[in-house]
């Protein structure tokens, strides 16, 4: 039985897969529909040569790049593509003339990868403080600290790699807006799952997570009345991988943007609600927390070896999720843990198989 209507039908669009896939932060399943716009390209490439087949489906291009920037809050025009949100990131700091050691201020939920970017620019980086127990950036604590300095930019990821909190950035913008302070939003785990309007000066995502888009295909837009000067130049790109995002975003369009989030957030507490304390785990983001990306703590004494044993005995079992260990979110501490990330045709009674199959580990 699906978690609703809308999920038996995101499941008809799909080929049927092989095992309980319950790691849509990782990579989500394309449609169909998807994987046929990718591959007709393909075939009209090896039969018109590659840059004739690109002209020929100019039109189709053009509505990928509207749909993909509706989303985001901006126009086609700001929009460039790369293959992944790290080499989005990479374009988007090549092309901003920041002065030597730029500071940053940064969420402690930040994707390791983004702070090894930033180290290997010299960038000092300043973790901002917590509102809560769960990693949520302190908006007023930020307003306070802005009145007294300011950093080059802010950066801040909206859902991190190893936690379902969504971050607060509309006010995070707001405030440093005020403060004169531009913001740059990663949204690799956040764009098909959550709003991703925001009013940041530059974003920047990845096709393969939430959107069920192809694997190879980025993007990052910067607002032309942005805070801070930002050329991100063109770049060769997978024209056939543009295509079939443009289809999942065309999907997403389809069924309606906020019915989607709506879905996937009541996907995510009925995940929480089914496994927290099943077995000495513990879910770690609030029940009600408006995501579908669920992370589990561990029994106590577990370390990243356990959970990667423990993920390797679930896909056996037929069972799909990530260990997440602490590489992911280095400033919020050294704890890993299981990352279950369901998209909206997760069936219920694969939660019970998941919920049946942890409940003994670690015993």
């Amino acid at each position: 039985m699906y978690c609703s209507e809308l999920g038996e039908q995101w499941h008809a669009a799909r080929v049927e897969p092989s095992l309980a896939h319950l790691d849509a932060a990782s990579a989500g399943r394309s449609s169909r529909s998807t994987v046929d716009s990718i591959t007709r390209h393909l075939q009209r490439e090896a039969e018109r040569g590659a840059y004739v087949a690109a002209d020929d489906q100019a039109e189709a291009l053009d509505a990928s790049r509207a749909a993909i920037a509706s989303l985001i809050g901006h126009s086609p025009e700001e929009l460039s593509y790369r293959d992944s949100a790290r080499a989005a990131l990479r374009a988007l700091l090549n092309g901003w003339a920041l002065p030597m050691s730029p500071i940053v201020w940064v969420g402690k939920n930040e994707f390791g990868p983004n702070l090894a970017e930033f180290e290997r620019r010299n960038f000092a980086v300043r973790a901002l403080p917590d509102a809560d127990v769960y990693g949520r950036i302190d908006v007023d604590a930020l307003e306070n600290m802005l009145q007294f300095e300011q950093p080059d930019f802010i950066h801040v990821c909206h859902i991190g790699s190893a936690s379902g909190v969504v971050q607060p950035v509309e006010q995070i913008v707001e405030v440093a807006h005020n403060a004169g302070v531009p913001v740059v939003v990663d949204m690799a785990q956040s764009v098909g799952h959550v709003p991703t309007v925001t009013g940041a000066d530059a974003v920047y995502g990845t096709a393969r997570k939430w959107l069920t888009g192809p694997r190879g295909v980025g993007f990052v837009a910067v607002r032309p009345d942005a805070l801070a000067h930002i050329d991100v130049f063109f770049s060769e790109s997978f024209i056939a991988g543009q295509l079939g995002l443009g289809q999942a975003v065309a999907e997403v369009v389809e069924i309606g943007p906020d019915r989607v989030y709506a879905e996937l957030a009541a996907i995510g507490r009925i995940t929480r609600e089914r496994l927290n304390g099943i077995g000495s785990w513990e879910v770690v983001e609030p029940v009600d927390e408006a995501s579908a990306l669920v992370t589990l703590a561990p029994p106590p004494g577990w370390g990243p070896s356990d959970l990667h044993a423990a993920k390797a005995k679930l896909l056996q079992s037929g069972i799909l999720v990530t260990a997440a260990e602490p590489w992911r979110a280095p400033l919020a501490g050294d704890r890993s843990f299981l990352r279950v990330s369901p998209h909206l045709d997760v069936r219920r009674e694969q939660l019970d198989d998941l919920a049946n199959a942890i409940r003994t580990m670690g015993y």
